[in-house]
């Protein structure tokens, strides 16, 4: 949304704005909630990066919490400025981050090890530089969607052939967070006009950022848990501080 105090980063070149005045607060940040509520994704992704070095997960892990990283890190680049460059900082790690899923998720039962990883990194690489030529809008959030879809009927078969009832819980975690986190960001989208006559504005992106923070970090301790089970590394879901959800395992001893 426009009217606010004078920009640092001068005139809007995104493609997209959100329903959050801009520079209502400093003239370095566009938007400040949408900005300052990825920092939430950034320290659960860290934490998740922490406990997958610590434990000595397989590489692909730590990639993918370093890959929420810097779709945060994107984002709030994104958010502060307005500008078009910043705005590919954001959308291209969402496509990359989504092709590493695509990857831990199908890689166990796929023969040729080779292809996967070559085909799902020559794709995202000829996205990004199509990505920096061509502006896509509509065809952006089509294009992510099918990525995600893409992903659900292997979730759903790791979670039936899941039958640890702490593991199924954060499961369903992912799932709740990503079901609320759509809707505000649809809400936001969908009734921008009328959220923006309102005395407060309940920040549906800003909450969206928040809520998919949580979402990224629930699914990549699912998928370590499934993936330390198909390891025999005997995981089990502890909680840090007794409220988050962390996977912990036994490898066992080599002679």
């Amino acid at each position: 949304m426009a009217d606010g105090i004078s920009s640092f980063w001068g005139p809007v070149t995104s493609t997209i704005e959100c329903c959050e005045k801009n520079y209502a607060y400093s003239s370095y940040i566009a938007e400040f909630y949408n900005t300052i509520s990825n920092i939430p994704g950034i320290l659960l992704a860290l934490i998740g990066l922490l406990n997958a070095l610590r434990q000595r997960f397989e590489k692909r892990f730590g990639i993918l919490h370093i890959s929420n990283m810097i779709l945060a890190i994107g984002s709030m680049l994104y958010h502060a400025t307005l500008q078009h460059v910043q705005q590919q900082s954001d959308e291209t790690p969402m496509v990359w981050e989504m092709l590493l899923y695509i990857y831990i998720l199908y890689s166990p039962d796929w023969h040729y090890r080779t292809t996967m990883p070559t085909f799902l990194f020559l794709y995202g690489a000829v996205f990004a530089g199509v990505h920096s030529v061509v502006r896509f809008e509509i065809g952006f959030k089509v294009h992510y969607v099918i990525l995600c879809l893409l992903c659900i009927p292997r979730m759903y078969k790791y979670y039936i052939y899941t039958q640890d009832v702490c593991a199924k819980r954060i499961a369903k975690l992912y799932v709740a967070t990503l079901v609320i986190g759509s809707l505000c960001w649809l809400c936001d989208n969908i009734f921008c006009k009328e959220i923006s006559g309102w005395m407060i504005n309940p920040q549906g992106h800003a909450l969206w950022h928040l809520f998919m923070g949580f979402n990224s970090y629930f699914a990549n301790t699912f998928l370590m848990f499934c993936r330390a089970q198909q390891r025999g590394w005997s995981p089990r879901i502890v909680r840090l501080m007794g409220f988050l959800p962390y996977v912990k395992i036994e490898k066992p001893k080599t002679r």
